[in-house]
This record gives C-alpha cells, structure tokens and sequence, in this order.
C-alpha cells in the first residue's frame, strides 16, 4: 500500500509547454485512477504565479508530476518541489535537466561508452551546411528541449535541410542534428528500477512523429517486442544503463532503434512519459501484468526528495 494512502496529492497537469493538451490527458488519467484507489488527489494547473501561491498555501503530502515537456521535465519544476520539500514523482533537477536537453543527455552517454547517432548543433544556417558534409544523409533534425517530436523533420536531401532548420526553432533557438538510424524503433519503459516489456513501435510516416503519436490511426505497437530473448535482454539492459547514467529515478521511458545490422542506439529519455491509458509506458506494465491504476500508484509511492530519504 502506498504510504499516500488517504493522503492528499497535487497532480500537476497542463502548463504552458507544447505538450499541453497531451498533459491534460494524462493527469486526467493519473488523478482518476488515484481516486479510486481512495487517494485525496487534486488537479493543479501549472500556470503562472498561483501555482507557487497553491503549493505554499495548501497542505500537500506529495506531488505526481504529469507535465510534459518544458516547464514539467526540465528540471525547473523540480527545482522549486526541492525548495519547498514537498516530495514528488520522477527525476530530480538534474538529472531532468540532463534528460530534458537532448545535446547534454547525449554528451553524458557518449562519456560513458553508450551507443547513441552522431549529433552536431544547429546554431546557424552555415552550421546546417556543416552537418550534411560531416554526418551525411538522411539526418533527424529537431529541438534541443522538446518532446513528442514537436519541431522535427527528417531531411534526405539538402535542398529540405533550411526548411527543416526553421521548423524546429520556431519553438526554441536551440537546434541540432542527428545521423538518422535505419530499423526497428524500439522503447522502454522503466518503472522503480525494473525494465518493463519491450514495444516495438511501427508507422508508415517518414518517422514516428507527432501525428503517429497522438492521431494516426495506422501507427502499429508490439507489446512484446518480436525481439530474440537476448535482444530483449540487450535493450532492457541498455535502456537501464541509459537512464541511470542520468541519476534518472523512479519511473520514465528510454526510446531506442534496433538498426539493420543488430546494433542498438539510444535515441532519449523521457522522464515525464505520457499517463492515458493509450500510452506507452501503461501499455508496458499492461503486458507485465500491472494495471493502470497499480501503476499509477507504484508511480506514487516513489515519490521523494532528492539527496534525502524517502518520507
């Protein structure tokens, strides 16, 4: 039983982020099953000063964050749970920080001998020009700090390359790059330390992008994934190794691509994954015998202050 039980639990949703609609969603979901489940959970919309004003003046015995995107796993949400010590779900300001910027997340697994494309960053139009001759073509280019492939576009010639350029920093100044991989997209959701069934994930788009996500009717998941028992055990292994070279804890999801020769490449973590009963980490511990609203509160009970014990 979570130690939350019969506890009152800010479930912060919405924000400000691209991903607003998408968080709505799932702390709908989350605040739901946490009802039934007899937890005194309470949506909070991030926006704006009164979320400071709600957090200090209101009695909360912990917070499940459901915000996506910036503003939710960038770390700054964190920052201000650490300050005010009320424990919450997910990573701490760092490690959503290292998470959140994909240029950083990269640069740590790199330091750490952990298979991930080639990425340059896309400060300007002439750096464009600088990528196709350095890391070829097709390449991935997207945001820095975004999620569900907000901003990205594959580019197979130069002539998309400018356009591609302006797209994904329309939201942000920070741009980059990435060697496109060719094979089977692969994603794992890790949940208090443990690796959770592989989905393979297939789309007849260019890549797995924002309308395969979310509206595309013919987006196709494999739970499990039709991997070898090794190659299962391979992905779950690297997908845990990717995570905890962040300092990422208690729960998240680590996207991935299975290329054409069996090599493995990690792709990102998202530390704040989507929470509807359609999503992809609830698909996974459906398959590992954990219904949502289980999940929602193994998801709970996890919940802490960083650096400190669990209270």
């Amino acid at each position: 039983m979570s130690r939350f039980k019969q506890q009152r639990v800010a479930v912060l949703l919405g924000g400000q982020s691209a991903e607003r609609e998408i968080s709505l969603a799932s702390g709908g979901c989350v605040v739901a099953a946490m009802q039934r489940q007899g937890i005194d959970a309470i949506a909070v919309d991030a926006v704006g000063e009164h979320l400071l004003a709600q957090l200090q003046t209101d009695s909360w015995d912990a917070v499940f964050i459901a915000l996506h995107g910036r503003g939710g796993e960038d770390g700054s949400l964190q920052g201000l749970l650490e300050y005010l010590q009320i424990p919450y779900t997910g990573s701490s300001v760092l490690a959503s920080a290292l998470a959140m910027d994909k240029l950083c997340c990269k640069a740590v697994w790199t330091g750490k001998g952990l298979p991930t494309p080639a990425a340059m960053s896309l400060p300007s139009a002439m750096a464009c020009v600088n990528a196709i001759d350095t890391l070829g073509l097709p390449l991935i280019v997207k945001p820095v700090c975004e999620g569900s492939s907000i901003g990205m576009s594959r580019v197979d010639d130069a002539a998309a390359m400018s356009a591609a350029w302006e797209k994904a920093r329309a939201g942000t100044a920070r741009v980059f790059a990435e060697s496109l991989i060719a094979g089977q997209e692969l994603t794992v959701a890790i949940l208090d330390g443990q690796a959770l069934p592989v989905i393979a994930i297939e789309t007849p788009r260019e890549f797995y992008d924002f309308t395969a996500k979310y509206q595309a009717e013919d987006t196709r998941f494999s739970c499990p994934a039709p991997l070898s028992a090794q190659q299962t055990e391979d992905c779950q292994s690297l997908a845990l190794a990717a995570f905890n070279a962040l300092g990422c804890r208690g729960w998240g999801r680590v996207d991935m691509f299975l290329d054409t020769s069996g090599a493995m490449w990690l792709i990102e973590v998202n530390t704040v994954p989507g929470m509807t009963d359609h999503s992809l980490l609830p698909m996974a511990a459906k398959a590992a015998g954990m219904s949502f609203d289980a999940l929602v509160m193994a998801i709970l009970a996890t919940a802490r202050i960083a650096g400190g014990d669990d209270v």
